[in-house]
């Protein structure tokens, strides 16, 4: 299966997100910093109240940010079609994610008619020290 491009750039993204969330408060809301074809790259700027008892990043951010990265990454790829939406999400948490910005890195894996399949990466201390990787599935608008 051929790579698909991208129809809109990072800041395309980042303005229809917030189209979608007008009332997400900027601070909290995370920031697409890349696009290429078939992918992003998300950063969500970390603050006081994303942790669990124990210090770690807790599951509930990630499981947010790796659908908002998904939610990126199929906009990016078939434009201002808010409507898109979850249908599944599968997450792996693998060690836990300690204090910092939290960055995630999604792929498609299948972008057909009806539906988008993503893989989403997520960690703080680096790509090569995963804290999470999560398969998100979105059903696309019909016409």
């Amino acid at each position: 299966m051929a790579t698909p491009n991208p129809v809109l750039d990072a800041a395309g993204v980042n303005a229809l997100l917030r189209k979608a969330f007008p009332d997400a408060a900027p601070v909290a809301f995370p920031t697409v910093t890349e696009v290429a074809p078939g992918r992003v790259k998300v950063v969500a700027a970390y603050r006081e109240g994303l942790l669990r008892p124990g210090g770690v990043i807790s599951g509930p951010t990630l499981m947010s940010l790796s659908d908002t990265a998904a939610y990126a990454l199929v906009l990016a790829h078939i434009g201002d079609q808010l409507m898109a939406v979850t249908s599944a999400l599968n997450m792996s948490f693998l060690r836990g994610a300690v204090p910092g910005d939290l960055h995630a890195e999604a792929q498609l894996l299948r972008l057909g008619r009806r539906n988008a399949v993503c893989d989403v990466r997520l960690w703080t201390e680096g790509p090569d020290r995963l804290a999470a990787q999560a398969i998100v599935t979105y059903a696309l608008p019909q016409p």
